[in-house]
């Protein structure tokens, strides 16, 4: 079967040391086994029910191990350091919603920008120190005053506020009301949802 399968001239990527010695002796094909190689693994196993639905197997904890690096960039980056014996799929599946959460911010990371060079050409406003909720809040602001709440105000100084209101019909052909205020919505979702997992994963065994 691996002799049908492979390629002159490539490597099998393999799951445990131990095949790779056995493959490169008996068949003297070669092999690569390293933490990249690992991490493919890995997922693999976590996502083999969606991969291949009929595919019953269950996971042991053992196969969680070691932790993913992928997992553990997320995690920390949240402020939890998660350790590897800990690790189950409740983690697994809290730490995909982390990254989906990251995702918002991403994709709406440019778009933002754009919108703070908007605000800095029309009401001459820089908005270079701002993290992307303070642009999207400033953006929704300017696109709907009238519901603007004391908390989103509050995120600036006064005169930034009334000079959102006084330009208001000059960001007319700038900004698309419906799209803008989705944006600011998700990304308050997102935080929200973060806000949740934190709380899951604080809860969780140590």
């Amino acid at each position: 079967m691996i002799k049908r399968w492979y390629v002159p001239g490539r490597e099998i990527a393999v799951g445990k040391a131990e095949y790779k010695v056995i493959i490169e002796k008996s068949l003297g094909i070669p092999c690569l086994f390293d933490d990249i190689v690992m991490e493919v693994v890995s997922g693999h196993k976590n996502l083999m029910h969606f991969l291949v639905p009929q595919e019953k197997m269950k996971l042991r904890n053992a196969d969680h191990l070691p932790i993913s690096q992928g997992l553990k960039m997320i995690l920390n980056r949240h402020g939890f350091d998660v350790k590897p014996e800990t690790v189950n799929r409740e983690i697994i599946l809290v730490a995909c919603l982390l990254l989906d959460c990251e995702y918002c911010d991403v994709k709406n990371c440019k778009p933002s920008r754009l919108a703070g060079e908007h605000i800095k050409d029309v009401s001459g406003i820089k908005s270079e120190g701002w993290d992307l909720m303070k642009l999207a809040t400033a953006v929704k602001i300017i696109c709907y005053p009238a519901e603007a709440t004391i908390t989103e105000k509050e995120m600036f100084t006064r005169d930034e506020v009334l000079k959102f209101e006084k330009d208001v019909h000059k960001y007319e052909d700038r900004f698309n009301k419906g799209l803008c205020l989705n944006v600011y919505d998700e990304m308050v979702e997102a935080r929200a949802y973060i806000r949740s997992i934190h709380r899951t994963l604080e809860s969780l065994p140590k």
